[in-house]
């Protein structure tokens, strides 16, 4: 498995190879299993419409999620989804709205796929049972704008609850069909057959249902569809489940990660205090698209004159605004000024962030709302092509967790629930054109299997309680990081790699998050060397790992658990993060450097491509231009040829830039 990229010279546009390492989670063998066709980790917008889809040709599928079905990132979702369903609008203008907001680092091909599936993917919805508000006295779906967009074509529901509305069609849906779910599970980590293809996952079952446990589901097909990876800073829109597992699971399985340095901060979230920690209430910015005005303490407009769009410019450039103002004034947070809205339009088009803002003692309605930037949406994650298919045979990814290359270095607001509709239904168009039905599977009903305490879910047809195949015993267990590194790591990364990142801060964050895993490790750990720069070849030495283990602070190996895992997961995204962001010398989209105020199109506009060697190093290169190289090549998995067009091939020069990441 090559990938394949370009770039010579002094830059640091260069192309590295990926590897495939056998790093695992330090957890018990699996003492049960499942065989399926397909199994899917997530039950959002992406992960509930690849299942769907995929049950419905035929392939028996299996839903894993962390917590209940409808307790995914898609229910939190306010403002709605974008597509050019308005008579005035066309998809060409939205992908010029999406490529701009991408700030140069869009896939101009898989923007292209978004736009012109999108309408007909929101159909579909609507047909799975999704409802839609519509315009007074007609059954035309009601449109608004947000951020970004020069059109009205945010469709929405529940005035600002489109996310639940989503969520509740799609698993109404899933439970109507009767597939086979697994509830309150955590991901552990890839299998794979000796060939390397992937042959499904492990995983933890938290409760006392009949999976309790780590157990696996063997499939030839896994979709990652696991969300972000919000819970890295203190502050977050993000739900606690966001920890970043489908990234660390597929960095330990040798996948490509692109873009992670890309978070995007979104400009208005409910300021609730210096020291406020977890999610934070976020304020849609269909409020704004509304007619909604940033104000200072003073009253003062400071949007306008900034963008075109002034409210409704791109979030990064919003965001931004908000932080120099509040910098210039020594505060740290604005206001949006909807007073003028009324106490009517309040209840009707926003009933969720009214009753949000007066639980916190706001009244929107008479007062203007405190807000701040806060972490809401990774821009990056899995590397994938135009069918979700990742470096690795058989690993698919979509929704936030993956990188698609519609986003580039900003996403365009509400464009996420979109891109998981269409690419979780061409996933599903992939597999079920390339593999038959696993007949291991048997004839299973479906149903539920609950790690809750009311057991539902009894072991159907297909359950083994083996462990076959289990984790490579030639794989190297990744020890564990107490819990409570959590926190740490959610205060270094929100002082050093959060809406404002210089060098100087970054370097303070990558030391840092050294030190925990120094610290973890015992005394005597030696100290990580800097790599944070790239020579003037364009690639730095490699660094190995110390190979210690890591350890509570009270000197005992930490018990494998959920807590442990979240958190050993949380500090590998962390470090991969603040390792591109590093190297990033330039501000471009929601990267922002205060010492490369200016982007840099000639030297950064590119890629990185991110991998995990078998020893722990972590391996940095670039793709040389803006457009991603092939992932899965073969007789079997052809990358579309117009998706990389503009993208000449060559065999890449290894650059290690590395850096170690627990």
């Amino acid at each position: 498995m090559t990938a394949t990229g370009t770039g010579t010279g002094s830059g640091t546009c260069t192309g590295t190879e990926a590897t495939t390492p056998g790093i695992r989670l330090t957890a018990p063998a699996p003492g049960w299993s499942v065989d399926a066709d397909v199994v899917v980790v997530g039950s959002g917008v992406a992960g509930l419409t690849a299942a769907l889809r995929c049950a419905a040709a035929g392939r028996r599928t299996v839903v894993v999620t962390k917590a209940r079905l409808d307790d995914g990132s898609t229910r939190w979702a306010q403002g709605g989804i974008a597509a050019a369903l308005g008579t005035d609008d066309t998809p060409e203008q939205h992908l010029t709205d999406t490529l701009v907001a991408g700030a140069g680092l869009c896939d101009e091909a898989a923007v292209r796929t978004l736009v012109t599936e999108g309408p007909a993917a929101v159909h579909r919805l609507i047909g799975s049972g999704a409802r839609f508000d519509t315009a007074p006295g007609t059954d035309e779906i009601a449109l608004t704008r947000e951020g970004g967009h020069h059109r009205r074509r945010i469709a929405h529901a529940g005035g600002d609850a489109t996310g639940a509305e989503i969520s509740r069609a799609l698993v109404e849906a899933v439970r109507t069909a009767a597939l086979r779910t697994v509830e309150n599970a955590l991901v552990l980590d890839l299998l794979t057959d000796a060939a390397g293809r992937t042959a499904g996952v492990t995983l933890h079952v938290m409760g006392e249902g009949q999976h309790d446990g780590v157990g696996a589901v063997h499939a030839p097909a896994v979709i990652l569809a696991t969300g972000g990876m919000g819970q890295v800073f203190s502050a977050t829109t993000n739900p606690a489940v966001s920890t970043g597992d489908g990234v660390a699971l597929a960095l330990r399985a040798g996948a490509e990660v692109s873009d992670l340095e890309f978070v995007q901060f979104h400009p208005t979230v409910l300021y609730l205090g210096p020291d406020a920690e977890g999610q934070q209430p976020l304020i849609s910015e269909a409020v704004r698209g509304e007619g909604a005005h940033l104000v200072d303490a003073d009253g003062v407009r400071f949007m306008a004159g900034q963008h075109e769009l002034a409210e409704l410019a791109p979030r990064d450039i919003v965001a931004k605004a908000i932080m120099r103002r509040a910098h210039e004034q020594g505060v740290d947070h604005m206001y949006l000024d909807a007073r003028h809205f009324g106490a009517e339009m309040w209840r009707n088009r926003f009933p969720t962030i009214l009753a949000a803002c007066r639980d916190h003692g706001i009244d929107p309605v008479t007062e203007p709302i405190p807000v701040a930037p806060a972490a809401h949406y990774a821009s990056g994650g899995v590397r994938t092509d135009l069918y979700g298919r990742t470096t690795v045979p058989g690993l698919y990814a979509c929704g936030e967790v993956a990188c698609t290359g519609v986003h580039g270095a900003n996403r365009l607001a509400s464009n996420s629930l979109l891109e998981g509709l269409v690419f979780a239904e061409r996933i599903a168009a992939d597999i079920v054109s390339g593999t038959a039905p696993n007949p291991a599977y048997g004839d299973d009903d479906g149903g539920t299997d609950d790690g809750g305490a009311d057991g539902t879910g009894a072991d159907g047809p297909g359950t083994r309680h083996d462990s076959s195949p289990a984790p490579d015993p030639a794989s190297t267990p990744l020890r564990l990081v107490a819990p409570e590194t959590r926190g740490a790591v959610q205060r270094i990364m929100t002082a050093g790699a959060g809406v404002l990142r210089s060098a100087e801060s970054l370097d303070r964050a990558a030391a840092a998050l050294d030190r925990l895993h120094r610290d973890a490790a015992g005394p005597g750990t030696p100290a990580e060397p800097d790599t944070g720069t790239v020579s003037d070849t364009g690639t730095t030495g490699t660094t190995g790992d110390s190979g210690t283990t890591e350890a509570a602070p009270d000197g005992k190996t930490p018990e494998p658990g959920v807590e442990a895992w979240e958190a050993t997961n949380l500090l590998c995204v962390a470090r991969v993060l603040v390792a591109a962001a590093r190297r990033r010398e330039e501000t471009r989209g929601c990267h922002w450097r205060e010492d490369h105020p200016d982007r840099d199109d000639a030297s950064w506009r590119c890629h990185f491509r991110i991998t995990l060697d078998a020893d722990r190093t972590l391996r940095v290169g670039t793709t040389g231009t803006d457009a991603f190289p092939a992932t899965i090549t073969g007789p079997d998995h052809t990358a579309p040829t117009h998706h990389h067009e503009h993208n000449p091939t060559s065999t890449p020069t290894p650059t290690p830039d590395t850096e170690r990441t627990p």
